[in-house]
């Protein structure tokens, strides 16, 4: 088969005007009028709101290409477009060769009768998208929340990632564009089709491989599938499949298998499964490969005595997921790189992850997501592109445009090891299909689609994997109790929206957390990228344009004064917001798992950004990580000691909580230090505790201490050894910061050279400096750890890599260590 990629340089004409715009596909039409110097920084100030022109015009993307004789040769030419924004019309040679109207579908028109030799002229032009849904709504107006003033209404009535018309987290910036590969195919013969792997696992020491070929033929000669599986470039198992009828079938055992993990809980080997459509004489037509996890990953319900289990299971043993939400990591997808990608998946990975969930308002990621998410170990609770709005299931046209977009989706995503759950929504039954919230989707209109289509459509396409209606979801009892504490998954915004304190998160006790989370402002030089130098104040409009949750920013500081000091100028609220949110979340996460089994899974709102923002990420859009980000790193650690504390009753619990599939064995120390540094008291305990098990070693008593002191001078250290290392370590407090005793440290810094153009840095403080952080005047870099919380007489290191190289004189000058009490005036 032949393939030309018509990516690369196209040009894009505006209709109503005579001059065109360079292009590049894929590409989106907001980046090729950025790159051509058309507009400014959407991204910057108010930018945004006046360039909502952009999505109402219609555009064309035009470009010329050549059609090689072998091509004009075959008897079936198609082009292959898998991504169209969204509304389009194809022509080749000014003959009209397909329409699309579904961002998330995989198109294919059949051109072959409209080329000719030689140049060969392509035009793909797109309907704005607003008079429709305008025309729509305004017939029959469906609900879908709005977080601001410029965001339309209607975006339900379109296939297109419903953040593009805005969220409580993103910006109103509706894209156009070729936005993803666009290739020609030349078939002289016939092409593989769809290619289907299922596992068998019922044979104890073996994986067998069920591997299902369909070919799509031009004639009625004889086609064979050979398959081949290979690990690390060996070969492992192959044979041959005759098609009849253009299908076939083939079964491979894999003997020794190794099995795929989430990460921290084992390796993750990936097999490549290739096959090869022959015709009579041998002659390979058509290739396609695979690369696949050997795991069984399952959701798991069963009656206990709280109700039902909502655990994951992966080769039949339940995990704790741990881990976040992934949205779209920019406003314009298209300009992701593959590096963009590594970076944020590896942040993950990097603090213990196991499981993010791509958010239903957002895209079907790109393959290089599932791929990375393959390669490190994190699970994929992968939605369906619905969320938070009512959508027009009774009309025919809408299901089947839907039907199709299952189809194309599943059949591309199945086969990664990382794809845990498919489900339908996000929050369609908290928000829409409830009856006491927004009722305009009525329950046999919800049910149609999510009950109905969408999982009759996927089972006979992946019988691997559960289907999950909605997030949240409550299975039992009442459907719109949608975060029944006693089963299913819940959303849980008491904290934040609900303006409830952090310590609201130990009364829930919920079987899995799919959502909740707390919002902080970008650290400042993100920040100061998308303001004037005048424009430096939380309350100033332009930051508030940078804050789409309503009161936001107010409520990050009416949380702050509760927690915190008042901090003191503008780069002190943002830096303080960041730990303000580290600890809320800290509240959530460590309770939870104390409370595993009975809660399972922890995924906060959110990991990433798609635009500089004041956002509940733990990753700001250019990659800088948040405080929350390292705090999670300890929070997420596979072995986990935490304390509760009783400050009227002057104790602290501790407990250990392990995601270990072996028993671990160790000591607890505890030491109770003054905020001036002295020791008070201290002790260890030996522990041991079973794998994937969580447990209350002791409750410490420090009534007496209390008494005699204060509790807002005193702090109490926990740190878990195994085998002379420490594997955890926290501390707890008796009283909320801002009522800290805490006196100004002293803290030491000593940079060193390390490999890789990187700098050891080691701390050390006479006092303790809680939340200390690192930066680097006017750059950024890579911390290995960060938001460190010094204890007098323990050095840290810490490695930091430069973005850029740096000689050490001038890194020791650049680089700055600061801790909780540099925020707020002495």
């Amino acid at each position: 088969m032949m393939r030309i990629d018509l990516g690369g340089q196209w040009q894009v004409l505006q209709d109503g005007q005579d001059e065109t715009t360079p292009a590049t596909v894929p590409g989106c039409i907001h980046t090729d009028l950025l790159a051509a110097g058309r507009i400014e920084d959407p991204f910057h100030r108010d930018n945004e709101v006046h360039q909502q022109w952009i999505g109402e015009a219609d555009w064309t993307f035009i470009r010329t290409f050549e059609a090689p004789a072998e091509l004009l040769d075959c008897p079936r030419v198609l082009l292959r477009c898998e991504g169209l924004d969204t509304l389009a019309t194809v022509r080749i040679n000014g003959q009209t060769v397909g329409q699309a109207d579904n961002q998330f579908r995989t198109w294919e028109f059949d051109i072959r009768r409209a080329l000719q030799a030689g140049p060969n002229t392509i035009e793909v032009h797109f309907d704005s998208v607003m008079p429709l849904i305008r025309k729509r709504y305004k017939a029959r107006p469906l609900v879908s929340p709005k977080c601001i003033a410029h965001e339309p209404a209607g975006r339900t009535y379109v296939r297109k990632s419903a953040c593009n018309f805005g969220w409580d987290w993103g910006a109103v910036l509706i894209t156009a564009g070729i936005w993803r590969t666009i290739e020609l195919l030349g078939i002289p013969s016939a092409r593989l089709g769809d290619l289907r792997i299922d596992q068998d696992h019922s044979r104890k020491g073996q994986v067998d491989l069920n591997v299902a070929v369909e070919a799509d033929s031009l004639t009625d000669g004889p086609l064979t599938a050979a398959v081949t599986v290979s690990l690390d470039g060996q070969p492992v198992a192959e044979t041959t499949a005759t098609l009849n009828c253009g299908k076939g079938g083939v079964k491979l055992t894999l003997r020794k298998p190794r099995l795929w993990w989430p990460n921290g809980l084992g390796d993750q080997p990936l097999y490549t499964v290739a096959v090869e459509l022959r015709d009579a004489a041998g002659h390979v037509l058509d290739t396609q490969s695979r690369r696949i996890g050997l795991r069984t990953l399952r959701l798991r319900r069963r009656p206990d005595k709280w109700g039902e289990s909502f655990e994951f299971t992966v080769n039949g043993v339940p995990f704790f997921a741990k881990g976040a939400n992934w949205i779209p990591a920019d406003q314009f997808v298209t300009r992701l790189s593959d590096e963009n990608y590594r970076s944020l998946l590896q942040a993950a990975r990097h603090a213990h992850m196991n499981m993010l969930r791509v958010w239903g308002g957002g895209v079907y990621e790109q393959d290089v997501f599932y791929d990375l998410c393959d390669e490190l170990g994190l699970c994929v609770w992968q939605d369906f592109m619905f969320a938070c709005s009512a959508y027009p299931s009774d009309d025919e046209a809408f299901m089947d445009n839907v039907r199709a977009e299952v189809v194309d989706n599943v059949r591309r995503l199945r086969h990664h090891a990382s794809i845990a759950l498919w489900c339908g929504n996000n929050e369609l039954e908290q928000f829409v299909a409830n009856d006491a919230g927004w009722p305009r989707m009525p329950w046999d209109w919800y049910k149609k689609l999510f009950d109905e289509l969408i999982p009759q459509t996927l089972a006979p396409l992946d019988e691997s994997r559960d289907y999950w209606p909605s997030s949240p979801h409550t299975p039992l009892g009442d459907r719109a109790n949608h975060s029944d504490p006693t089963t299913g998954d819940a959303h849980l915004w008491a904290v934040w929206h609900g303006r409830q304190p952090f310590e609201w998160y130990r009364s829930a006790f919920h079987r899995f957390c799919s959502e909740f989370g707390f919002q902080s402002f970008p650290e400042p030089r993100t920040t100061f990228g998308y303001l004037n130098a005048d424009e430096r104040n939380v309350t100033h409009r332009v930051m508030e344009h940078h804050q789409r949750s309503g009161t936001g920013n107010a409520l990050i500081m009416h949380y702050m004064l509760s927690w915190f000091r008042m901090p003191l100028g503008f780069e002190n609220t943002l830096w303080l917001s960041q730990i303000q949110q580290g600890l809320a979340i800290k509240y959530a996460v460590e309770h939870w798992r104390r409370h595993m089994p009975q809660c399972m899974g922890a995924l906060y709102w959110q990991l990433n950004d798609c635009w500089p923002v004041a956002s509940w990420a733990s990753i700001d859009y250019h990659g800088r990580w948040k405080a929350l980000h390292y705090i999670a790193r300890k929070f997420f650690e596979p072995v986990l000691v935490s304390g509760v504390e009783d400050a009227d009753k002057g104790t602290v619990e501790v407990h250990l909580s392990s995601d270990r599939l072996e028993a671990v064995e160790g000591t607890v120390r505890w030491t109770l230090t003054t905020t001036a540094g002295e020791t008070v008291d201290g002790g260890e305990i030996p522990a041991k505790i079973g794998p994937n098990r969580t447990k209350k070693l002791t409750t410490l008593k420090f009534a007496d201490a209390i008494a005699a002191r204060s509790p807002r001078e005193l702090l109490v250290w926990l740190e878990f050894d195994v085998a002379g290392q420490t594997v955890s370590s926290n501390l707890v407090h008796f009283v909320k910061p801002k009522h800290m005793d805490l006196l100004e440290p002293t803290i030491k810094v000593q940079a060193e050279p390390a490999d890789d153009g990187a700098f050891g840095v080691t701390l050390t403080s006479d006092r303790p400096a809680l939340w200390a952080w690192l930066a680097l005047a006017g750059g950024d870099a890579h911390y290995e750890d960060n938001f460190l919380n010094l204890r007098p007489g323990k050095a840290v290191t810490v490695r930091v890599k430069p973005a850029e190289r740096m000689t050490l004189a001038a890194f020791r000058k650049a680089l700055t260590v600061r801790s909780l009490v540099d925020t707020y005036e002495k």
